[in-house]
């Protein structure tokens, strides 16, 4: 089938095929080490032109999510899916997949958020919707605050190397946060409206700060933070066209784990705490948006 017979064509085709690919992934049903279906395949499935497959895997590649050689099928190089953790060390590593999930367990979810465009945290959220909707868990309330750069911020991040490029990067990345925030509140307010969820509370503000780093606080107990890791590589537009860019990559970046515990002067319970403070601050000094 070709995208003219879907209705979509090329960035929405492109972005649809990359976001249920990034979610296999994350769910684990692309696993680590796995090979993912053919171009053809892929193609077939999702009802789009090879030519958009193609470009959808240099997207997955430059992220890290996969690698490819020539003749051979692309493999899954990033670890998103694993065991819920137990362990209660603050310097755990982990990804933010089964943490999301035993979050989401629990009767009541609480997560405030600080990201750069809130998408590897929209691609999680689905995921874990989509288990309210099978009956696998119930929780009865979500709260989910997100705190992302000023829209007329001047970021360092997407750069172009080349300054005729600038403005292409500046439109992908503002498609980017608005497609994913506009998902964030559509999939919620869905749970909602099914009654799956009896409550459900979504709020964004945007602060006049560049994210160097991401951050999850989680249920108030649990802290997820990673530094943001600059790199250069090529950006895929909606047009098709590739750009070379300094750009830092979120989707599958590796965090470290705080737990707070029993011990007020632990280290992970100062440090969960310290965060929890840091983000009400940020959060009380700005206005609110939709």
């Amino acid at each position: 089938m070709s995208e003219g017979h879907t209705g979509e064509v090329g960035g929405r085709s492109f972005e649809r095929v990359a976001g249920e690919l990034r979610e296999r992934m994350a769910s684990g049903r692309y696993p680590l080490n796995s090979f993912l279906p053919p171009q053809r395949e892929l193609a077939d499935e999702f009802g789009v032109s090879r030519d958009t497959v193609q470009r959808v895997l240099k997207e997955l590649k430059s992220e890290g999510w996969i690698e490819s050689r020539q003749g051979a099928s692309c493999r899954v190089v990033t670890p998103q899916h694993h065991s819920p953790a137990s362990s209660r060390r603050s310097d755990r590593m982990a990804t933010l997949g089964s943490l999301m999930s035993a979050a989401f367990e629990h009767r009541e979810v609480t997560l405030d958020v600080y990201t750069l465009t809130s998408e590897s945290l929209e691609v999680h959220i689905r995921l874990q919707a989509e288990r309210i909707r099978s009956g696998e868990i119930a929780p009865e309330r979500i709260a989910l605050r997100v705190l992302l750069p000023s829209e007329s911020l001047e970021l360092p991040y997407p750069r172009a190397l080349y300054a005729a490029d600038a403005p292409h990067l500046r439109d992908r990345f503002r498609t980017i946060t608005q497609r994913s925030t506009e998902s964030l509140s559509h999939v919620l307010r869905d749970l909602e409206a099914a009654k799956l969820v009896p409550t459900v509370e979504f709020h964004i503000r945007h602060a006049p700060l560049t994210p160097t780093f991401k951050l999850y606080v989680i249920n108030g107990v649990e802290v997820l933070h990673g530094l943001y890791q600059v790199v250069e590589r090529e950006l895929v537009l909606d047009s098709g066209e590739q750009v070379r860019a300094l750009d830092v990559l979120g989707l599958g970046a590796t965090l470290t784990r705080h737990v707070e515990d029993d011990d007020p002067d632990s280290a992970g319970s100062v440090f969960v705490d310290t965060m929890r403070k840091w983000y009400e601050s940020v959060w009380d000094l700005l206005h609110e948006t939709r």
